[in-house]
């Protein structure tokens, strides 16, 4: 079999699991993509347009297999800023005027893809992009939540419409019109289904993505008065607005203001946003990817750029790789880049077959998904995480924060970048650190003579200003090697390389290598965080959280001198033995704690907290978890209840492995794995009993470990020890049948 066969059936097998996937994905792209254009003050269809070009020239020309395109969040506020000052009032006016900036920033990103500009996101300080996004959320909340609440005429800067937020909820006591009642009410509870979505575990429910559900109900509230024979208490003023024939009313980009000094700067400012937004995505969907692949970056913003250039001669915003999208395109099973295409395809069916429907779509309804968009992107947890990482962090932070409140989104990202530089000079005391070394060589990279490791030395200082060097040396390095990343002679190393060298181990880890940097032991820090500066300095460090024991820390110390078992409440990130399970492919583990572990070291016990997700979609979960290391090779296998979600994955092309005589077992539990024959032969009889006279657990194994798991939260104390028990009975039947063999 050629190459290409293998390539052609390895990609007509993946196609029910991406067709899938691309269904899914779409369900959430149709109300995003009506409220990203109705948030910038653009027609509905624009977002649709720009999802739908995306999808079908991304999918085409780009370097990413997970990613999906479409319009972004980050571009929300310079669109709306673009058309609210182009045009000079006229709204439709500076609509086509904004899309003459549209295609102008795809030839831009287009010649930054043939420049290698791929880089762009690593001159950025991490904290100023923080920063920069938050400010992006608070501008979408800010005026998304007047929109909400039934008021669809507030206007103003960022912060008066903040401020008017609670004049704005009290003037709803004194409204004439029903149609603000009705609005404010769909508003409001929209707002609560996407808050509490994610609480709701039933997997019936969680089969439609909380947006959807949002236009099903909005929809079918409307369908409901027209049974009852009365009349929608709402206006045209307060749904979207999709034109008769969609094909025909296609609006064309306006050049006539190209040279002006404005629309020079719309066209620079959108470009940079969405070079950052789809970089930075692009490089946490990376991370997701259960194969490993690492996304050509310079193509898919040549991709991109196409793609953008496209959708403003169409009418569409601009195409950008999007974060949240691209994550549940990862967790439905994709596999390659015609997840996006179909993605694409779904949505043209929506708009040509159900205009009708997307008409009845209340605009608050779709304000309420981009209200809690907004508060993703500024939620107050993000000071926190910052504050954890050190001190100077949160000021760099607020300087981008409110510099782009007052200003806009390039003075914001320009200070941010100015306040870093002059806090890294007061740290070191030093200008010539900086200066002097800059553009000199500091990075050397050889083999070593062995031929075991790669060997990489940093001299001078490492920062966001000349991260790209050190990444440059990384990137030649094949994945699946060693590499001794020594900081010994490097003077200073800030929170940017700290972070991204995270990324770069994670990467190697997952693909047989591994990073191991030395040379930090003399450096400090003011905190324990593990991306903090590395360098002496005059904050006192922050207490580590073990030292204040829990109710539930006390009774696990008990429990385990009762057990004859050793415990440890400490954050470690020792978790390499957990990266094979299945469950993890595309969960980032961030550390364990309060680890209980057996006499001979075999069984450990431990919370664990993880994410889902990236960017806005990024969810932490704590979990407890039980580990047991195997005396011998046993089948990789993965085993959970059966359920009308494991039917649809098997109808997407995951396999249900059958026990031969077992129909119950068969018909409760949903069997997995690779190797059918060997998988058949561990489940004994007494096994099977044993997994039918329990309760039900997540199991795993690994083919050297097993992997145990009761729910996605933290377990009691009796939980805890219903576990063990569980699974030292587990262990035992297992082991008893390697024996037998």
């Amino acid at each position: 079999m050629t190459p290409k066969t293998r390539h052609t059936k390895a990609f007509l097998s993946a196609l029910p699991k991406n067709i899938f996937s691309g269904f899914v994905v779409s369900l959430i792209a149709l109300p995003l993509g009506l409220g990203l254009a109705i948030a910038s003050e653009a027609p509905p269809i624009s977002g649709i347009i720009a999802a739908v070009v995306g999808g079908i020239v991304v999918s085409i020309l780009g370097g990413s297999q997970l990613t999906i395109a479409g319009p972004g969040n980050g571009l929300v506020i310079v669109l709306l800023g673009a058309i609210t000052t182009l045009g000079g009032g006229d709204l439709y006016q500076g609509y086509l005027f904004t899309l003459a900036a549209i295609v102008l920033s795809g030839v831009l990103m287009l010649l930054l893809g043939f420049l290698k500009m791929g880089r762009l996101a690593d001159f950025f300080p991490a904290s100023a992009i923080q920063g920069m996004l938050a400010a992006i959320g608070l501008g979408i909340l800010a005026k998304q939540f007047h929109i909400m609440i039934g008021h669809n005429n507030e206007h103003g800067s960022i912060i008066s419409l903040l401020f008017q937020i609670p004049s704005g909820v009290w003037e709803l006591r004194e409204a004439t019109d029903p149609g603000e009642w009705v609005a404010a009410g769909i508003g409001v509870i929209s707002l609560l289904i996407m808050i509490f979505y994610s609480k709701i575990r039933n997997k019936y429910f969680q089969l439609i993505p909380a947006p959807m559900w949002i236009l099903i109900l909005a929809v079918g509230f409307s369908y409901s008065f027209g049974l009852l024979r009365m009349p929608y208490p709402m206006d045209a003023s307060f749904l979207v607005n999709i034109p008769d024939k969609v094909l025909s009313r296609t609006a064309f980009p306006d050049f006539s203001i190209v040279f002006q000094s404005n629309f020079l700067a719309s066209v620079f400012a959108i470009t940079l946003i969405a070079s950052i937004e789809s970089l930075l995505s692009i490089k946490a969907v990376d991370k997701l990817d259960p194969e490993n692949r690492r996304s050509n970056v310079n193509r898919d913003l040549k991709a991109l750029g196409v793609a953008t250039a496209i959708s403003g001669i169409l009418g569409g915003l601009n195409v950008v790789t999007v974060i949240a999208r691209s994550s549940v395109n990862v967790n439905n099973g994709a596999s390659n880049r015609s997840a996006n295409f179909f993605h694409a395809a779904f949505l043209v069916g929506f708009v040509l077959l159900f205009q009708e429907q997307l008409r009845k779509i209340p605009l608050a309804a779709l304000a309420a998904i981009l209200v809690y968009t907004g508060y993703k992107l500024a939620t107050p947890k993000i000071l926190g995480k910052i504050a954890k990482i050190g001190k100077e962090q949160i000021v760099i932070f607020l300087i981008t924060l409110l510099t782009t409140l007052f200003t806009n989104l390039i003075t914001g990202i320009s200070a941010g970048i100015l306040a870093t530089f002059l806090i890294h000079i007061l740290i070191n005391k030093s200008v010539s650190l900086f200066l002097s070394h800059l553009f000199k060589p500091n990075i050397l990279l050889f083999k070593e003579r062995d031929g075991a490791n790669y060997y990489v030395s940093v001299k001078y200082f490492c920062s966001f200003l000349n991260f790209y060097k050190l990444k440059n040396k990384l990137d030649v390095v094949p994945e699946t090697e060693t590499v001794v990343l020594d900081f010994s002679m490097c003077n200073f190393v800030d929170h940017t390389v700290m972070e991204g060298l995270e990324n770069y181990t994670d990467t190697f880890s997952k693909k047989g290598g591994s990073i191991e940097i030395i040379g930090l032991d003399r450096h400090g820090t003011d905190s324990k965080h593990p991306f903090a500066i590395r360098k002496i300095l005059p904050l006192g460090s922050l207490k580590p959280i073990e030292r204040y024991f829990t109710k539930r820390q006390t009774t696990l110390k008990a429990m385990s001198k009762e057990f004859k078992w050793s415990y440890d409440p400490k954050k470690s990130t020792a978790v390499d033995m957990l990266r094979d399970f299945v469950f993890f492919r595309t969960r980032e583990i961030q550390y364990r704690y309060n680890r209980l572990v057996d006499g001979e070291k075999n069984v450990s016990v431990f919370d664990l907290e993880f994410t889902e997700g990236a960017f806005i979609a990024r969810e932490v979960i704590k979990t407890t978890v039980m580990h047991i290391a195997l005396n011998e090779k046993i089948p990789v296998f993965t085993l959970d209840r059966e359920g009308l979600l494991e039917l649809l994955y098997s109808l997407a092309g995951f396999k249900d492995i059958q026990i031969p005589h077992h129909a119950d077992f068969n018909k409760r539990f949903y069997l997995s794995g690779e190797n059918t024959a060997d998988i058949q032969s561990i489940f004994s009889d007494e096994l099977i009993l044993f997994f039918e006279s329990n309760p039900y657990y997540h199991v795993e194994s690994n083919g050297s470990a097993l992997l145990i798991l009761k729910k996605e939260r933290l377990l009691s104390v009796q939980e805890i020890k219903a576990l063990i028990y569980f699974g030292q009975q587990l262990s035992r039947l297992v082991q008893t049948r390697i024996t037998a063999f």
